[in-house]
């Protein structure tokens, strides 16, 4: 069993060689959401990380699959206290690539989400966690570019919108954080990376 590891260790860089190549990557986040009458939020900066899977061909349109890390949410300040919301979302990004040359690639598709994690950090009474007013999935369209000046080196510029609201609906008559939209809350963020293709 353990020859049968190691064989399959050995073989696994060709493998990936031969039928796909991988990336890792990491950076900084802009996130922000809709901004809605009544309510004030301002940009957050996150962070990201991640890898993408795509194929070997050298074809001018191609696809790749990624699986992201990504800290979104948005500062806010009300009449009352401020702060500011983190959604921790997973991100799985399906993209086509337009590959111009060896140095530039551009980068469109859709993508799903799955939140993680969500809680704010306030000055007022309202901390803590705010996992049942934001939807698990969310869902958009993504587009971006990357340009490879070295060797397996590459540096992303990309812009994420939300199609579907962040937030669940308030409840009628119930409790509602004043810090929370209670409509249109969309994600939109803008990543800005550096990574190394394999």
């Amino acid at each position: 069993m353990q020859r049968l590891i190691l064989i399959g260790l050995l073989l696994f860089p060709a493998i990936l060689n031969a039928q796909f190549g991988i990336g890792v990557k990491a950076g900084v986040n802009f996130a922000n959401i809709k901004d809605e009458a009544g309510f004030n939020s301002d940009s957050r900066t996150g962070f990201m990380v991640g890898a993408y899977f795509a194929p070997g061909a050298k074809k001018f349109l191609s696809f790749r699959s990624e699986i992201i890390l990504s800290r979104q949410g948005y500062n806010y300040k009300t009449a009352t206290n401020t702060g500011n919301v983190n959604l921790d979302y997973l991100l799985l990004p399906q993209l086509f690539v337009l590959k111009f040359s060896k140095l530039v690639q551009v980068h469109a598709g859709v993508q799903g989400a799955f939140l993680l994690n969500a809680n704010v950090d306030s000055t007022g009474s309202g901390s803590g966690s705010l996992f049942d007013y934001f939807k698990r999935f969310d869902y958009g369209v993504v587009g971006g570019a990357e340009i490879f000046p070295f060797m397996g080196l590459f540096i992303g510029a990309r812009i994420n919108v939300s199609l579907n609201n962040a937030n669940e609906e308030a409840p009628l008559g119930g409790s509602w954080p004043n810090f929370i939209p209670r409509v249109d809350a969309k994600n939109n963020v803008v990543q800005i990376y550096t990574g190394w293709r394999f």
